[in-house]
């Protein structure tokens, strides 16, 4: 748990460098993610944050702030999944790669990975090669974690 308030203390640094705000909601619904440690849906992350505070919130702004959080690079939006999972890289210090994601099929957990630039150059060329332009190199890879094998 001291891990989740040290990252939620990046995350707010974070904020207030780009002139923005972590607001106590969008923290709640950040921290959520943290403590999950797998992809979550915006309705499993609605349920999980109004168990967990005094006041209830709509799934409608959940959506809003899962925008925001993915805005500020503090979260990432699993496409194949429609699911978020909170960014790997909130406290660091060093400029990140690009994201590749392994997602259990049986349990959802998800590990973020970095792909090396080589190969999403040699990707890139393959996609400007079939005459489509890559616009965002984000790689989704399902899987089964060791724990459900």
């Amino acid at each position: 748990m001291n891990e989740i308030k040290t990252v939620l203390e990046h995350a707010e640094q974070h904020c207030k460098a780009s002139g923005t705000r972590l607001t106590p909601k969008r923290r709640g619904i950040l921290k959520e993610l943290l403590k999950s440690g797998k992809a979550l849906s915006a309705y499993e992350l609605t349920d999980l944050f109004n168990k967990e505070s005094k006041e209830s919130i709509p799934t409608m702004s959940v959506y809003r702030i899962l925008d925001f959080l993915e805005d500020e690079n503090l979260v990432h939006k699993l496409n194949l999944a429609n699911k978020y999972i909170a960014c790997a890289h909130i406290s660091c210090d060093h400029s990140h790669a690009i994201p590749q994601f392994l997602i259990c099929r049986q349990c959802t957990k998800c590990v973020e990975i970095n792909i090396d630039k080589a190969t999403i150059g040699e990707i890139q060329k393959k996609v400007e090669n079939a005459d489509f332009q890559l616009t965002k190199p984000q790689l989704e890879m399902h899987c089964i974690c060791n724990d459900c094998k």
